[in-house]
């Protein structure tokens, strides 16, 4: 039995997989994965695959980055964990400080977590209880777009678009509003991005206008929806909708989980609106992919909504993790990064050279809606055939690359330290990849 077979068959028997039909598994072995080292993870027989989507957005800087891995180790050596209810550590000190220094101390206020869900779940409770606080309980009520994507626990299946996951516990949420999205694929002949942004502002503008009082927040990936399908749109309607929730005073929470540290091309994505909102949530590439973490951030006036006398006006969650020391000392070596090694501007000239590379395959018959924002590229495959998302990872796992199709749309996401030949092997194996899914059509 070789290594592979041996680890996929112990994996089978005693783990449970995320977003996972555990029947079909094998037809779609998980990959036995030993090792990473920069874009390239290895399975248990030594074979190499390009990381083509970060492992689900979080590894900036590809895997065992060396100094995100040091200073962790430097931290190990002086402190692993400490309850952040009573105690507080530099680590977290730093960071929090050097998140708000980030937005220009717009939102100077950084509560901690462990993932994205909970960072939506965070956001969500701190509105809603901001405008109890404020003597208006009646706003708690949100407003979602469609199509958008804020995590999988209940509170965040509750501004969440995607039927898949939300259908089988709807009985357990509290549902959004769902607005139209400002996806630039909805533009109709003659019309452009900024267009459909501009038509999407209005129906929040027609909603808000009749529902303000009840209304707590806005919550939006901006940018770029990431797991409704890479849905791409212009920085107007962020610019739109944060006028909007001033005018009508209601709360905009921007969902970075996936769109931060830099994946649009700016460090957070919503500064290419010219906006801040009142609640920033930030998660899988803070820590380059090394450990768990979630952070939200909040203005001085959201915070200060908090203050009093009695525990029930103070924001009432917890968990056992947050602020760990060691998480935020991986995110504080991230941000060393941004700081020291000019990694936006090196995005934005690999990305002008890589979409050189992949004009072959935008201009493939098959493909529809070929669009980039940052170092996200994506496409959709209108046509595609029964089985698509399962046949394409395959075919592009026997070339070397790992991608996962959301749908029919199938996108790159890869980490930054990519370079050209790397991705031209990603081009060459979604070729391939179409290639086999059409081959019997």
């Amino acid at each position: 039995m070789s290594a592979n077979t041996d680890l996929i068959a112990r994996s089978r028997r005693a783990v449970w997989h995320p977003a996972t039909q555990m029947k079909t598994l094998d037809a779609a072995l998980p990959l036995p994965i030993v090792r990473g080292d920069g874009p390239w993870l290895f399975d248990a027989d030594g074979r190499r695959y390009l990381d083509a989507v970060s492992s689900w957005w979080v590894n900036l800087f590809g895997h065992r980055d060396a100094g995100i891995a040091a200073a962790i180790r430097a931290q190990l050596d002086r402190l692993e964990h400490v309850i952040l209810a009573g105690c507080t550590h530099e680590p977290v000190v730093v960071l929090s400080e050097r998140l708000s220094a980030a937005t220009g101390g717009a939102l100077g206020h950084a509560f901690d977590a462990s993932d994205g869900a909970s960072a939506t779940e965070i956001a969500m409770k701190m509105s809603a209880h901001f405008w109890r606080n404020a003597g208006r309980a009646g706003k708690h009520r949100f407003v979602a777009l469609a199509g958008g994507y804020h995590g999988e626990t209940a509170g965040a299946l509750g501004v969440t678009d995607v039927p898949l996951f939300r259908a089988a516990y709807e009985p357990l949420l509290h549902p959004a509003a769902v607005l139209p999205s400002p996806d630039a694929r909805g533009a109709q002949p003659g019309e452009t991005a900024e267009t459909v942004a501009i038509r999407a502002a209005a129906a929040l503008e027609q909603h808000l206008a009749a529902h303000a009082d009840t209304t707590a927040a806005l919550i939006v990936e901006p940018l770029v929806q990431c797991a409704g399908g890479m849905a791409m749109h212009h920085p107007r309607f962020l610019a739109l909708a944060r006028a909007l929730c001033t005018a009508h005073d209601v709360h905009l929470i921007c969902d970075e989980i996936a769109v931060g540290f830099g994946r649009t091309g700016t460090l957070f994505a919503h500064e290419q609106a010219g906006i801040r909102p009142d609640f920033l949530c930030l998660s899988k590439g803070i820590t380059g992919g090394f450990l768990p973490l979630s952070v939200v951030l909040s203005t001085d006036a959201i915070h200060d909504a908090f203050l009093g006398d009695g525990a029930a006006r103070g924001f009432l969650h917890s968990h056992s993790y947050t602020g760990n020391p060691l998480a935020c000392a991986a995110a504080l070596a991230v941000l060393d990064r941004f700081a020291h090694d000019a990694v936006l501007t090196t995005n934005a000239a690999k990305a002008a050279r890589f979409d050189a590379i992949a004009a072959p395959l935008a201009a493939d018959p098959r493909v529809a809606h070929w669009r980039r924002t940052g170092m996200i590229w994506a496409f959709d495959v209108p046509a595609a055939p029964r089985g698509f998302g399962r046949t394409f990872a395959q075919a592009a796992r026997d070339a070397g690359v790992l991608l996962v199709p959301l749908g029919r749309t199938v996108y790159f996401m890869p980490p930054y330290v990519i370079d050209d030949a790397e991705f031209t092997l990603m081009v060459v194996a979604a070729r391939h990849a179409l290639d086999r899914c059409f081959a019997s059509t």
